[in-house]
């Protein structure tokens, strides 16, 4: 039957309605040879659970967005955050897209996708000591004008109040050190905001990561100009907690920023946390397994997240951000281990959960396997994944 052709391409998505904005972090680092700093799926080789129903597969493809695109609209997901890279020798020159790193998720996948105008995206600018950050001048000069061009104007930017929503990953303090303090990044992000004008926004939403619950930090960051917090994923202290301490811990963080202030923190939900494919080959920013905290929320210990996350959202007042916006942690980080994406282990049960709780279920998902249809061949660069070994636990359970 895989060699009956049914479709010509990818079935057009059937969006579900939704009172609710629901974003999704994307780690666009699924092209052979792109990631740099692993080695792509060949990471998780020994991990065959975590298999996409792609395959593995080369994210520059259009119609592999345009799955991803169909599967999280028709649960309620109507944004990709993508995280977003400069290599460092460009800081100080014009941006072009080859300097960018990973930059193949937006500007090969993304924008050459058919059904790209069904989904909203963002970026989330990673300073890292690896990767470049930026200073006043280049920001103004040279990230500005990148952003504003290639995304900000894009009719499926995200554009929250008139103004473009911008995220900022800074856990290395790379980005405020290189603006000079907060101070001087704040001065920054006020000609930003004018400049954005220009463009007929009313100025730019600049989001901060933050994961801890001190939040005395929430001084730092509004003294660098930045309109909110939210987060990439949670820590879980517990080496190997069980699935209501997941919930617990996710839930009193939140909790607390709600008290703190309703207005400067956008609520997250993480599914999981599994980093062991990266142990080996990053072990100065992962550790050692046995000092790591592994943990990942069964189907229906998921759903119970995000009820709970709802609940509170559903408490807050109504001109906040956090009454109706969600970040879930994440599409597709398959060898750092989270992710939602439809996949051999899980399927599609989380992305079920997202729309049982989030949306008005007023659509009839597709769950029809892409190689059901006649399409496929994602994997072709990659090779075809060996499910052998996890066929074989399976059936021992």
């Amino acid at each position: 039957m895989y060699n009956v052709k049914l479709y010509d391409y990818v079935p057009e998505p059937q969006p579900v309605s939704s009172d609710y904005l629901i974003g999704v972090h994307y780690y666009p680092a699924w092209k052979k040879g792109a990631a740099q700093l692993h080695n792509g799926f060949r990471q998780i080789d020994e991990y065959p659970e975590r298999t996409p129903l792609l395959g593995h597969y080369d994210e520059d493809n259009p119609e592999v967005i345009d799955w991803e695109i169909k599967w999280a609209s028709e649960h309620g997901i109507n944004c990709f955050i993508y995280c977003w890279y400069r290599y460092k020798e460009n800081v100080g020159k014009k941006i072009t897209v080859k300097d960018l790193r990973c930059g193949h998720g937006i500007h090969e996948g993304l924008f050459r996708a058919r059904y790209r105008d069904k989904i909203k995206f963002a970026i989330m600018f990673e300073g890292q000591k690896k990767w470049a950050n930026t200073n006043p001048k280049d920001f103004e000069e040279n990230l500005l004008p990148f952003w504003m061009e290639q995304y900000f104007t894009k009719p499926n930017y995200l554009v929250i109040d008139h103004k473009p929503v911008v995220y900022f990953y800074d856990y290395q303090n790379c980005i405020r050190d290189g603006f000079g303090g907060p101070e001087a990044q704040a001065e920054a992000f006020a000609k930003a905001q004018e400049y954005a004008k220009q463009f007929g926004f009313d100025g730019i939403n600049f989001q901060i990561e933050y994961r801890y619950n001190d939040l005395e930090r929430y001084s730092e960051y509004r003294k660098g100009g930045y309109n909110s917090t939210f987060t990439y994923c949670w820590p879980v202290r517990q080496l190997r907690p069980a699935q209501q301490e997941v919930i617990q811990e996710q839930l009193k963080a939140m909790y607390l920023r709600a008290a703190e202030d309703p207005y400067y923190f956008i609520p997250t939900a993480s599914k999981q946390w599994d980093p062991r494919p990266r142990l080996d080959i990053m072990p100065e920013i992962y550790g050692a397994a046995e000092n790591s905290s592994l943990w990942n929320l069964e189907p229906d210990s998921w759903r119970d997240l995000l009820e709970k996350i709802k609940c509170l959202m559903d408490t807050l007042p109504s001109d906040a951000l956090a009454s109706k916006m969600l970040i879930l942690d994440n599409w597709n980080e398959w060898d750092e281990g989270h992710y939602l994406s439809p996949h051999y282990e899980g399927g599609f049960k989380y992305l079920q959960a997202v729309r049982e709780v989030f949306t008005k279920r007023d659509n009839l998902p597709d769950y029809r396997d892409p190689h059901f249809l006649g399409l496929g061949d994602y994997d072709k660069e990659w090779g075809k994944c060996d499910l052998s070994a996890y066929c074989k636990r399976k059936l021992q359970k």
